[in-house]
């Protein structure tokens, strides 16, 4: 769907927290309308945000009815591009990024809405090439570009030492990725055009402590 004004990257950053409750009501609860109270109160934001929210894509519910429980999932996931096969690379195959690629590898296949598919490994461990891991054989990181062209995937996470992520960014960039999850703690340098977010685990949970009683 084409637009006429770029939507910020904290609506984006919404629309999965909606979709979430959009998930669980209709696969668990059977609920079939949904008000922006109710949206907002279980996605953690106001209802004038969901409104606003919503109403840079479209007009999705009626007043005094509310949302369409399966109309509005169906809508969102088809805007987050999540209707679809989103292929991804995973580079780095240690403790976490082995447990990302399981994780992501099962949940792609038990659930046929999951359309999130790590479809390449890539590691520079040589005792690591050539193992599989839910199907996916891990390859040398020599091969990303070829790959990354040849099952045209748009999507990349890094879970390598913080040494090594610029340059693997570097890489992903090169080959034609256009987003990446970086798990590195470290701030990666890439072009405009291409979005980066992190998740650095170790931080979080050094905030997390800040917050304990001691």
């Amino acid at each position: 769907m084409a637009r006429a004004v770029k939507i910020s990257d904290s609506v984006v950053r919404r629309l999965p927290l909606y979709l979430r409750v959009l998930d669980d009501l209709s696969q668990t609860q059977g609920v079939k309308l949904l008000s922006s109270q109710e949206l907002g109160e279980r996605a953690g934001v106001t209802p004038a945000l969901v409104r606003k929210d919503l109403a840079w894509f479209g007009e999705f519910g009626k007043q005094g009815v509310g949302y369409d429980v399966h109309y509005l999932r169906d809508e969102l996931r088809r805007i987050l591009h999540l209707d679809r096969e989103v292929r991804i690379a995973l580079v780095g195959v240690g403790s976490l990024g082995m447990a990302l690629a399981r994780y992501h590898r099962r949940r792609y296949l038990n659930e046929p809405d999951f359309h999130l598919h790590i479809v390449a490994l890539f590691d520079t461990d040589a005792r690591k090439i050539g193992e599989v891991v839910d199907g996916v054989p891990i390859l040398p990181l020599d091969e990303l570009p070829g790959i990354v062209d040849r099952l045209a995937i748009r999507m990349a996470m890094i879970a390598v030492p913080t040494e090594a992520a610029q340059g693997v960014a570097d890489r992903l960039v090169r080959a034609g990725v256009k987003g990446i999850l970086n798990f590195a703690p470290v701030k990666l340098k890439v072009p405009e055009h291409i979005h980066v977010a992190a998740a650095d685990l170790s931080a979080e949970l050094q905030c997390l402590a800040y917050y304990l009683e001691s």
